[in-house]
């Protein structure tokens, strides 16, 4: 069977990003795979711990894909200061020599794909594009361990997130597809402040105030805040217009910072604020603004004033899709003869961020955690809704197919992490109990 087929059966998907069906992008030719071990977002350690622990599966997924798609190079990416799992993957690569590692520096965004593709082969993916338009693949590192399983008939039923911030016990745990994020929380002890909670990384994440909700195969990272923390009301998605108009001065710190304009891709917070802050239509040609990653750096770091311009930049891109406007593919100009000079080191920005008392270890637990319960969402990334190929009442064994790719869509399948009855089945998800003993 051809791997786009076995990585489709197996329920694969991006696990470091938007969660975009790997059979889906894989299926194709390109020149470079490239594999994303830089692990953007500050606190989180799952990537450089399953790179650490599971350096062959990564080399084998990896390899595998660079086969199925006829590429010349495989390249792993992550940062140099991973020291145990650049020498992990050493002693593997070498019994290898088509596959190379590339290391990083210790900047943000270095996660962001666009920052790996250029770093590696030199060449900027366009506004409206793909990696694959300049020849690259892009898989995050646990997309390769879940290829290399899936090679071996294993599903994706389990995930590793990371559990930070104001905890007990910072950890990394391995947990099975749609526990809830309390039993996670658990595993590291609990909180030692009165918290929110932000699904994910502290830039990039989602505040939420309940943990009554399922992990999913993108969940990364799982940070307890304490109320009353500034980060927190940053990540407010409440915009103050006329504070903005008052204080925004223009000074264009935001777009001189942002990591997808030194690419030469157009992106300009500060005509971004002042549109949006006098209503008016001051972008000019605006198809920069679909380049915005939202990586949060020009709100994080580069606004002097507390302003949001990420968040307008959303807000505008959103606004711009709805009219039915589609960005066009292109790079507006050169690469920024000044880049090197404005990465942000990740270290400087925890601190921006308030974050350094949080910057610890948080060790790998390898057993996986055991749950009477999961929610399974029919919904975990790109693409249409999975369709329930069960009924509630159903008796189901753990790795058994629950639901099916809607037809004619994009999609993933998904399969049962533990074994029990259907109790539920909404347009959401599907809830599996497990049977009393």
């Amino acid at each position: 069977m051809e791997l786009n087929k076995i990585v489709c059966d197996a329920g694969i998907l991006g696990a470091g990003g938007a969660g975009f069906p790997t059979h889906v992008k894989i299926n194709c030719k390109a020149e470079y795979v490239l594999a994303n071990g830089a692990e953007c977002e500050p606190l989180l350690r799952v990537d450089q711990q399953v790179m650490q622990v599971y350096a062959a599966d990564v080399v084998k997924g990896i390899r595998a894909v660079k086969e199925f798609t006829g590429a010349k190079y495989a390249v792993i990416c992550l940062k140099e200061h991973y020291h145990d799992a650049v020498e992990a993957l050493k002693r593997v690569v070498k019994e290898f020599p088509d596959v190379t590692l590339h290391l990083l520096d210790a900047y943000y965004p270095a996660g962001d794909e666009q920052q790996i593709v250029y770093e590696v082969t030199g060449r900027v993916v366009p506004t409206g594009g793909l990696p694959l338009d300049v020849g690259a693949v892009v898989c995050n590192v646990s997309t390769l361990v879940n290829i290399a399983n899936a090679i071996d008939g294993k599903k994706v039923i389990e995930k590793y997130v990371t559990v930070g911030g104001a905890v007990k016990n910072p950890v990394t745990v391995r947990v099975p597809v749609g526990i809830s994020l309390k039993e996670v929380l658990e595993a590291a002890g609990g909180t030692t402040e009165d918290c929110n909670y932000i699904i994910g990384g502290p830039c990039m994440g989602r505040v939420v105030d309940t943990l009554d909700i399922p992990v999913t195969k993108t969940t990364g990272g799982l940070l307890a805040i304490p109320k009353n923390h500034p980060l927190l009301e940053q990540k407010d998605d409440t915009l103050n217009l006329k504070r903005m108009m008052a204080v925004c001065c223009q000074c264009s710190m935001c777009t001189q910072m942002c990591p997808r304009n030194a690419l030469g891709l157009n992106v300009q917070p500060h005509k971004a604020m002042r549109s949006l802050a006098n209503g008016v239509d001051l972008l000019g040609d605006f198809n920069g603004i679909f380049s915005c990653c939202n990586c949060g750096l020009c709100t994080y770091y580069a606004c002097n004033f507390g302003l949001k311009p990420s968040q307008v930049m959303q807000t505008l891109k959103g606004a711009i899709a709805a009219k039915g406007t589609r960005a066009r593919k292109e790079v507006f100009t050169s690469v920024d003869g000044g880049l090197e000079n404005k990465k942000v080191p990740v270290s400087r920005l925890i601190g921006r961020l308030g974050l350094t008392k949080y910057d610890v270890p948080a060790p790998l637990q390898d057993k996986p955690l055991s749950t009477d319960c999961v929610r399974i969402f029919l919904r975990m990334g790109v693409g249409a809704p999975s369709v329930p190929k069960v009924a509630v009442g159903d008796k189901v064994r753990k790795n058994q197919l629950i639901a099916d790719i809607a037809e004619g869509k994009l999609g993933v399948k998904m399969h049962a992490s533990i074994s029990g009855t259907v109790s539920n089945i909404t347009s959401d998800y599907i809830e599996i109990r497990r049977s009393s003993k």
